[in-house]
């Protein structure tokens, strides 16, 4: 048995295949699997909590983890260190999720792309065809993640308190969510994974694009990402397109496409889900 993962801070698919990439049962689905933020007690909780994984984990051969949170040796040897402590029998891979998107989203194995994740986090890559480069190291949702679930839900959070949402528009969203000030800092400073608390709110934007504000919103958001990320590759942008995978970028295509042409890149793929593209990818040379 295979197991293929996709991991954010909010949410982790698993897909069970057997060498020819056949499918050994439904996805499974846990919580985030983030391990620079979420302790190897709390991680191994979280694996073992479903009872597929646990069940069948002296079956697995091969784990292919790619998660958020995995691009520095340290988190990576953790969560690489818990997942064989699990899965006794198999041979482990942890990425780091940009990986995946690159092999979700490129044309063919050796094109070459900027390629962004607009997820619960944000991060942006150059694949060269074969190597990964990144020039911006992440410091994490707090100080970075421009344009995610998080940065918007944070700016949400941040309009409604400080009077800068439109009425109509604050009054939907204090009906959807739980607006008092004691819930919202209980779910930010003692909870764990408040980055993925933070982009519980995002739905919210895509629910009222009917409104300028949200609109706004959306794009100066991707105008600081496009900024701060994809413009740290300006020679490679001139013959490379930019290709997007996560939640935020699907359905925040149309206003990709207005700040791409502002900017001056060129916008390829849009894959919402990387995982379903990685199991041809890991089973071929099986």
């Amino acid at each position: 048995m295979v197991l293929i993962v996709d991991s954010g801070s909010t949410k982790s698919d698993w897909l069970a295949v057997d060498y020819n990439g056949n499918k050994l049962m439904e996805k499974i689905r846990t919580k985030g699997l983030n391990p620079a933020i979420l302790s190897d007690k709390k991680l191994h909780k979280i694996i073992t909590k479903s009872k597929e994984l646990k069940e069948n984990r002296k079956k697995v051969t091969h784990v292919f983890f790619y998660g958020a949170g995995c691009g520095t040796d340290n988190a990576r040897e953790l969560l690489e260190t818990v997942l064989q402590q699990i899965f006794v029998n198999a041979h482990i891979e942890v990425n780091e999720d940009t990986l995946a998107a690159v092999y979700a989203t490129i044309n063919h194995p050796k094109e070459a792309a900027v390629v962004c994740i607009l997820g619960t986090g944000s991060n942006c890559s150059y694949y060269d065809g074969e190597v990964l480069h990144q020039r911006v190291k992440s410091l994490g949702y707090t100080l970075m993640d421009d344009a995610s679930g998080n940065y918007y839900g944070k700016q949400l959070i941040r309009d409604y308190y400080f009077n800068h949402m439109p009425e109509n528009v604050k009054v939907a969203f204090g009906s959807k969510f739980n607006m008092d000030a004691d819930f919202i800092k209980y779910n930010l400073y003692k909870q764990p994974s408040p980055n993925a608390y933070l982009a519980n709110f995002a739905e919210f934007m895509f629910l009222h694009k009917d409104s300028e504000y949200t609109i706004k919103l959306i794009k100066d958001g991707i105008r600081l990402f496009a900024k701060n990320m994809i413009m740290q590759y300006k020679e490679e942008l001139k013959i490379v397109p930019v290709h997007f995978a996560g939640s935020i970028a699907y359905f925040a295509q149309k206003e990709i496409k207005e700040v791409a042409e502002e900017m001056g890149f060129k916008v390829g793929n849009f894959e919402r889900r990387p995982i379903d593209g990685l199991v041809p990818f890991h089973t071929k040379d099986l």
